[in-house]
């Protein structure tokens, strides 16, 4: 990659942009649990009751939808990488029928996403507005760009990462792709 790229002009492998979408969603995921582990100071009263009842519920329901868009985007990514159904179906010791009715349309509103990427009011499985995977598709350099920051700001004695620790695993068409 060079300085300059955009997303226009360059032409992303589909496993590349789904594995961007999968790298998203583990940051979000990944920022709503950082937050729900302060206890903050007004949290509890003096006697131990909780100053606003189902908040941290809410919380946690929070982070289960963003594990449940972590996990379909990642059997997305598998699927446009060239795993088969089988494999998939392995991977998380259900039958392949199983993997393939619970991933099938992930899959294809994945694809239909990259055809459409102005598609800014597109939808998640759970109703949520995905607003990050229309501008990945218009801009994934950007998209990468911004992970890359994000994966450095949060890095907790990891190896080196590098300085491109998203966006130096981009592969563009024509480098492989089937």
């Amino acid at each position: 990659m060079t300085e300059g790229d955009t997303g226009a002009a360059a032409p992303y492998t589909e496993a590349t942009r789904a594995r961007l979408v999968t790298a998203y969603e583990a940051c979000e995921l990944a920022d709503l649990a950082r937050a729900a582990v302060p206890i903050g100071e007004h949290e509890l009263h003096p006697d131990g009751t909780v100053h606003s009842p189902g908040s941290v519920l809410a919380d946690a329901a929070r982070v289960l939808r963003a594990a449940h868009r972590f996990f379909e985007a990642a059997a997305v990514f598998e699927r446009l990488g060239g795993a088969s159904w089988q494999l998939i179906g392995d991977a998380l010791d259900i039958a392949p029928q199983t993997a393939r009715v619970r991933f099938a349309m992930a899959e294809t509103r994945f694809r239909e996403e990259l055809l459409s990427p102005e598609g800014t009011g597109s939808t998640g499985a759970d109703g949520e507005v995905s607003w990050w995977r229309a501008y990945m598709a218009r801009e994934p350099l950007e998209a990468a760009l911004d992970l890359d920051d994000w994966v450095l700001r949060h890095k907790d004695g990891d190896s080196d990462l590098g300085t491109t620790p998203v966006s130096g695993g981009l592969v563009r068409r024509g480098h492989g792709e089937h």
